[in-house]
């Protein structure tokens, strides 16, 4: 089968397009030849069409006269390429992310507030080329007018393509990252720093996927087309990360130890280069379709997979720190970041000298015998049986 691949030198590329060539295609990668690769193989196996994917001019110069059975759009400007793609391609497959779901960006556009917990593919403002929302969408503030182009996006790619398949990857880790999360608890681990500043205990969970587990997922979209054809999937591991999770692991990878500063989102500044937004909601989606239909199943697991990210940036990253603490915007201040652990200190210290007169507790009606544990006593044994007893 010929193949076209929009993108191949990102996180993902590499890994498609060797499982592309590993299963006997013929295949060709098109980029704008700013970031080659040697994870690539070689150009006389995989020959590379530089264009510009964000300009429509120098793509349809690219693939004039093009014909192949399999289009994998991975990078570029999705709606413009599947406009010029259409009646050029046997077949396409495209890559678009998951803030086509309510709430994902602002947690007022659902009630009750925040992005739906596990939320399904067909969840989402634009499931499989209606335009359900997004008008409504983009009329709404200014600040939402690039997720409404990326919904209306993804509802073009079914409408002109009906048998196309779509996959929403969630944040992608691993090496080539561009915005690589994790370099700000690994850099202040290399830096020996003990303070850590975390969100709301670091217990926010958002859907990620390392690099190879999602070149994964498409790939089997490509091997089973009787079944992807006209289907949208999300992405994402097996098993998903707390932020907090995520330092522990880091931590033991690199043999440090943080001493977590736990402040509430809304002041805990060093912390939002870790959550990548703007509070500290969940964003968690379903991912059981793609397992389902697919027969997905990570090929690196998430511990192990986030550990294999830590060595790489361990390896590469410190040459491009500048670099990248501009697209974090983490400014690396550890002098604020010693004032705000200060007060936290203070504050826990005023906050535990605050006296009741009987202390609060979680409750013990489902924990057996005992009373509220906060009240430190044993309850008689009369109600110790109660409690036993109901639900």
């Amino acid at each position: 089968m010929d193949v076209l691949v929009v993108g191949g030198s990102g996180p993902t590329g590499p890994h498609l397009v060797r499982g592309l060539v590993e299963r006997g295609h013929r295949v060709r990668v098109l980029h704008t030849g700013r970031h080659e690769t040697d994870e690539l193989p070689p150009e006389s196996d995989v020959p590379h069409i530089h264009a510009d994917p964000f300009d429509r001019a120098s793509f349809t110069d690219a693939v004039a006269g093009l014909d192949v059975d399999l289009a994998l759009v991975t990078y570029g400007r999705l709606r413009m390429i599947v406009e010029v793609l259409a009646g050029r391609v046997g077949r396409l497959v495209t890559v678009g992310g998951v803030p086509v779901y309510p709430g994902f960006a602002d947690e007022d556009e659902r009630f009750p507030a925040g992005m739906k917990l596990g939320a399904a593919e067909d969840d989402a403002y634009a499931p499989l080329g209606t335009h359900a929302a997004v008008d409504a969408l983009a009329s709404g503030a200014g600040r939402f007018d690039k997720i409404a182009r990326i919904v209306d996006s993804e509802a073009l790619v079914f409408r002109l393509h009906p048998t196309a398949t779509h996959f929403r990857f969630p944040y992608l880790y691993g090496p080539r990252q561009v915005v690589p999360r994790e370099w700000s608890i690994v850099k202040r681990a290399l830096d020996g720093r003990r303070p850590l500043v975390v969100a709301d205990g670091g217990r926010t969970l958002f859907t990620s996927a390392y690099n190879m587990n999602a070149a994964h997922a498409v790939l089997l979209a490509v091997d089973r087309p009787d079944v992807a054809s006209g289907r949208a999937y999300n992405v994402g591991d097996d098993d998903q990360l707390t932020v907090r999770q995520i330092v522990e692991i880091v931590a033991d990878e690199l043999g440090h130890e943080f001493e977590l500063v736990n402040l509430p989102a809304e002041v805990a500044r060093p912390a939002f280069c870790t959550l990548q937004h703007h509070s500290s909601q969940h964003r968690l989606v379903d991912t059981s379709r793609l397992r389902r239909e697919l027969g997905y199943a990570d090929v690196v697991p998430a511990v192990e997979a986030l550990r294999r990210t830590v060595r790489w940036q361990v390896a590469h990253l410190p040459a491009e720190h500048e670099r990248v603490r501009r697209v974090l915007q983490d400014p690396f201040d550890y002098a604020a970041e010693e004032r705000l652990a200060a007060l936290h200190h203070r504050f826990l210290t005023d906050c535990a000298a605050v006296d009741f007169a009987v202390e609060p507790g979680y409750s013990a009606a489902y924990y057996g015998p005992r009373s509220n544990p906060g009240d430190r006593r044993r309850p008689p044994a009369d109600e110790a049986s109660r409690t036993r007893s109901e639900p």
